[in-house]
């Protein structure tokens, strides 16, 4: 009987390690449990003693500090010693934003009530008539051609337009003459922008992301906001912010721009201030800038300000019109020519109150950058590749329908619907994850972590959807020229996975790096004990926090195990039509916890360096979050069953994501024997998750090869206008006209495979049908005007030698060029 005794202590450790019972309701069972064993078990005396000497010597130190804190402070002197070297930015970024749902998924018990009862995303009145006039106003100026080959700017008339009607100032309070919209609606803004122009977007972009304005909302003086902030509402300055220079990209703690303090005379008076010199590159907005955020290092060698020399990394605000500025000069990023090059300036003189916030801020920059970037960062790049996404996948299906090859339309070839499968996948996850990182922005979220993990995975399948779209076209994608939709955001989607953060390092570093500090209940807690000067308070801060965690490990290792026994089916779900994927998210987010502790027990200070490990938790993490926004997106649109296709391909792809990168955490684990034993934890019966079948793909490629509601509703968003320089109106136009005239086209097809009828193209086929009265009239009409709308479709532009030289961008490279080689 014996056994079964074992087998029931066995599942009441289950149970309440599973459900994570709280320290008393562990005592109370367990205790509960040695009673009965003691009054009805056979066991032995000694056996029933020994049992109870267990008990006491578990739950005893648990309960009694005095004890436990024998244990704990060798604990904490070792983990002081073995804690990784930081930076003072290394900590600042760290402690950066607020911790939103990807703290739950963190957990390893995600609470999916919690995330569907999140509001759902929506638009003022207000902001929807700013999406309804002026943004569609100035969608239909924009002529992307025009701006990127013949002005490398946008036309004057657009730029004035822009200031009026406060594109510029779309984060400002209206107290301050702005528009003070969510970060739905400006990610709605940039999105539907982006999707007609990247250079239009990006200038829009930088005034209302990292820059001036923010920082001065957040941190200005009340004499700065009073100043500056109306006048960028109204337009009047154009702000750019300067952070990158040759030494310091990624890495601006090597900046060496620097500004000391010293006495100086500035507007006929003798002021502190600051003598700044700094050398800045890749500033969007700076040649055309009449105001400069500037960060630099700042030094007080003369001690003027108090005892500390080093005061760290501040953020200024400098006119342009500053003797020793040096600025105008553009650099050329990927054909995408909005307003961005160099500034350098030397000996610049500026008084102490022209630091953002003040004196009082000095030293304060990299802090100020790191809050503003935790929220800032989901919308401006996910959104300029979103936009791109949502005309490609509108054009995408409409092209395959109507570009033909071997008599049929391609979308009907495998190779073409795995294609486009995938962009529609792609864009589908894309979307979910911009709109559910902005609604929790409006709720008052600053979701660094979940903010780079949208940063990064949009812009990284904005490249694949670009990339398959570039596959998809052939030749038509790759010939310039004003019937091209698609090369501009072919050759801006580098900008994006380069700038607020190379995509390589928010993989690497941030994501997981600073999410398993942020996002894990007990580590941040932890890590701050250890930095604590006073001994004691330090070890009760330590104590709490282990305790706590030694718990959850230990639960995260059962749920672990039962999950992965049972395929995540006994774990609490909604019940719907993605039940079995909610599933298996819960399954695989206790299992990331779980390789997450044993990784940063196992690896310590080391894993900071296992970049590769790193990445890969980070992966993980992140299809977890991306995951759990298709939960929420395909809610908040009505839970259509006919988008169920792409739901389920976007789950399927997270999920088999999410195993291989598991996979190769295991294969490259540097310690084999833990390697050995997560695995059979996370996958005792082996891996069975796939890529999305060949037939799944198929039926999202149908999808998006008729006009259905699936292919409106997720382009929706992008601009879609019947005006005459739009090209998704003139695909549209052919698709359905396509559609239209293909049974005609069946008919007449027939008539020649049997010799009836005769023509090498479709218009001479449908005309000689047409006289021999196999189709009517305005069935000719129906197939000629299709064929005409399709001809214009797959047109490509072609250009006289001299208009190519009319190049004005290229004709100043020239000219640099040969500049530069008169010099050698």
């Amino acid at each position: 009987m014996g056994w079964i005794w074992f087998l029931a202590i066995l599942t009441v450790i289950s149970v309440l390690a599973f459900n994570r019972a709280s320290l008393k309701v562990w005592t109370l069972a367990i205790g509960i449990f040695l009673i009965l064993f003691s009054l009805i078990s056979h066991a032995s005396v000694v056996g029933k003693v020994i049992a109870w000497l267990v008990f006491l010597v578990v739950f005893v130190p648990l309960h009694v500090s005095s004890i436990r804190f024998r244990f704990v402070k060798p604990i904490l002197n070792m983990y002081r010693k073995s804690m990784p070297s930081m930076s003072r930015t290394e900590r600042e970024a760290l402690a950066a934003g607020t911790v939103s749902w990807e703290g739950e998924v963190f957990k390893g018990n995600p609470d999916w009530d919690k995330l569907l009862s999140f509001p759902k995303p929506a638009l003022s009145a207000e902001e929807q008539a700013f999406l309804d006039g002026p943004v569609e106003t100035l969608c239909k100026m924009i002529d992307d051609w025009e701006i990127t080959f013949e002005l490398a700017d946008l036309p004057p008339e657009m730029w004035n337009f822009l200031k009026k009607e406060g594109f510029f100032s779309l984060i400002i309070p209206k107290k301050f003459g702005g528009k003070e919209f969510s970060a739905y609606a400006h990610s709605q803004i940039l999105t539907k922008v982006n999707g007609r122009s990247a250079t239009v977007g990006s200038t829009i972009a930088v005034p209302n992301s990292l820059g001036p304005a923010e920082l001065l909302l957040h941190y200005g003086t009340p004499e700065q906001k009073d100043y500056y902030l109306p006048r960028l509402a109204r337009g009047e300055e154009i702000p750019c912010f300067a952070l990158t220079g040759p030494e310091a990209g990624s890495d601006a703690g090597a900046m060496t721009d620097t500004g000391v303090v010293c006495w100086g005379e500035f507007e006929g008076k003798k002021v502190l201030g600051l003598n700044l010199n700094f050398n800045k590159r890749y500033i969007t907005l700076a040649p055309i800038a009449t105001v400069i955020g500037l960060a630099f290092k700042m030094y007080d060698p003369e001690h003027l300000l108090g005892n500390k020399e080093d005061l760290g990394i501040t953020c200024a605000l400098i006119r342009r019109d500053i003797p020793g500025i040096s600025i105008g000069r553009r650099h050329y990023p990927a054909n995408i020519v909005f307003q961005n090059g160099p500034i350098h300036g030397k000996n610049i003189f500026i008084p102490l109150d022209w630091i953002i916030g003040g004196p009082e801020m000095a030293g304060q920059g990299w802090h100020m950058l790191m809050e503003c970037l935790a929220a800032g960062r989901a919308i401006s790049l996910p959104a300029s590749a979103i936009g791109g996404g949502k005309a490609i996948v509108y054009a995408a299906g409409a092209y395959a329908r109507v570009r033909r090859q071997f008599n049929v339309p391609i979308g009907r070839f495998e190779g073409i619907e795995d294609l486009l499968a995938r962009i529609a996948g792609y864009t589908y996850i894309m979307d979910s994850t911009r709109t559910f990182t902005a609604a929790m922005i409006d709720q008052g979220a600053k979701p660094a972590v979940a903010s780079a993990i949208t940063k990064y995975h949009v812009t990284e399948l904005g490249r694949k959807v670009a990339a398959d779209a570039m596959d998809l076209h052939g030749g038509k994608g790759i010939c310039l020229g004003p019937k091209n939709y698609l090369m501009r955001f072919y050759e801006a989607v580098p900008i994006s996975i380069t700038v607020e953060g190379a995509n390589i390092l928010t993989r690497c570093l941030i994501i997981f790096g600073q999410g398993a500090m942020r996002c894990h209940p007990y580590v941040f807690a932890e890590f701050e004990a250890a930095q604590m000067k006073n001994d004691n308070e330090a070890l009760n801060a330590f104590d709490k926090a282990l305790m706590s965690h030694m718990g959850y490990t230990f639960s995260n290792f059962i749920r672990t195990i039962i999950l992965s026994l049972t395929s995540g089916r006994i774990a609490k779900a909604p019940n719907n039509k993605l039940k079995r994927y909610y599933q298996q998210a819960t399954r695989f987010s206790a299992a990331f916890s779980l390789i997450s502790d044993i990784s940063m027990l196992v690896l310590g200070g080391s894993l900071k360096r296992k970049e590769n490990i790193s990445g890969r938790l980070g992966d993980i993490l992140s299809h977890l979050y991306m995951l759990s926004a298709i939960f929420k997106h395909y809610q908040d649109q009505g839970e259509n069953t006919d988008d169920l296709p792409i739901v389920n391909w976007a789950c399927q792809y997270c999920l088999f994501e999410i195993q291989s990168k598991f996979d190769e955490i295991l294969k490259n684990f540097p310690n084999k024997l833990v390697s050995f034993g997560l695995r059979i934890l996370i996958f005792p019966f082996g891996q069975h998750f796939s890529k999305p079948s060949d037939q799944l793909s198929h039926k999202v490629a149908q999808l998006f090869l008729s006009p259905t509601p699936s292919r409106y509703r997720l382009a929706n968003g992008a601009f879609l206008t019947d005006v005459k320089n739009n090209f998704m109106s003139q695909i549209e136009d052919a698709f359905i006209k396509s559609i239209a005239a293909e049974p005609i086209e069946k008919i007449i097809k027939t008539a020649v495979k049997d010799k009836v009828i005769r023509g090498q193209t479709i218009v001479e086929q449908a005309q000689d049908a047409f006289s021999n009265k196999m189709i009517s009239k305005d069935q000719l009409k129906i197939v000629l005007e299709a064929e005409e709308a399709r001809s214009k479709v797959i047109a490509v532009d072609d250009f006289a030698p001299e208009e190519l030289r009319r190049n004005i961008v290229k004709s100043t490279i020239r000219d640099n060029y040969a500049t530069a080689k008169q010099s050698d």
